[in-house]
């Protein structure tokens, strides 16, 4: 299995997961054109994609989803309460599922969906699995939850938001309506919180670690290397921050 970013944060978000035959794109957050520019970049066309799954219908995460699907004639998952919410348009194909449903299979990919706490209708993150092979993605989360923690212990790789650093959120230029939005149970995830969840779950089978949906007004990926590398050090040599304008490369899963 292998994963890589398109973007992370908070103008567009979207990831690349494949194992076997199965390509699956989870969020497009980007325009389609810019989606097809950053999937060329990965050496990869958007008709090779099997099917767009969406964590929750805000628009950094859903933006390009309806003129991908339709382009490319792509299948569309999303939790039930999306589903409700989204504003997409026609889908060619869209399947819906409950946050606390059973894993699923699209190919060779299962599919665990999970709830997180957030400001949207049914927000979820996903847990991919193949070969034996576990990768884990937490974004959009207010707070960690002990279901939270349960789902990802024992990940081969593991994509964890570090959204903001508590003092700078504080101190930047988000009027205080937005920060107590972002900084709130509903919000995202802080450097301090990303850190305490690493501390909570077994992480000792990590072969990737990567921080994803950093602010670019109230973080600085030095701060959200130092919090996570301040609860395992050895994880040094597999982190990768994701950033908001290029994708990250691919990063290969192996036993």
């Amino acid at each position: 299995m292998r994963f890589a970013s398109l973007g992370s944060g908070s103008r567009g978000n979207a990831t690349l997961v494949e194992a076997g035959g199965t390509r699956l794109l989870i969020d497009c957050g980007f325009s389609a054109r810019e989606t097809e520019q950053r999937l060329a970049r990965l050496g990869v066309t958007a008709d090779t994609l099997d099917a767009v799954l969406v964590t929750h219908e805000h628009g950094d995460h859903i933006r390009g989803v309806g003129a991908m699907a339709r382009r490319y004639q792509l299948p569309v998952w999303m939790s039930n309460g999306t589903r409700r919410s989204h504003q997409c348009g026609n889908l060619p194909t869209l399947n819906s599922f409950s946050s606390h449903q059973l894993p699923f299979m699209i190919g060779d990919i299962q599919i665990a969906p999970f709830p997180v706490p957030h400001d949207a209708k049914e927000a979820v993150q996903f847990i991919f699995t193949a070969n034996q092979l576990k990768f884990g993605m937490l974004t959009d989360s207010g707070v960690i939850t002990p279901h939270i923690v349960e789902r990802l212990q024992n990940c081969d790789a593991l994509m964890l938001e570090c959204n903001h650093d508590v003092e700078m959120l504080a101190s930047g230029p988000y009027p205080p309506q937005l920060q107590a939005r972002v900084g709130g149970n509903l919000g995202h995830l802080s450097n301090g919180q990303a850190a305490s969840l690493l501390h909570k779950i077994d992480h000792a089978r990590l072969r990737h670690l990567m921080a994803a949906h950093l602010s670019e007004k109230n973080n600085r990926p030095q701060l959200a290397e130092a919090a996570l590398l301040n609860i395992s050090p050895q994880l040094e040599t597999c982190l990768t921050l994701s950033g908001q304008h290029t994708p990250t490369d691919w990063l290969e899963i192996c036993t």
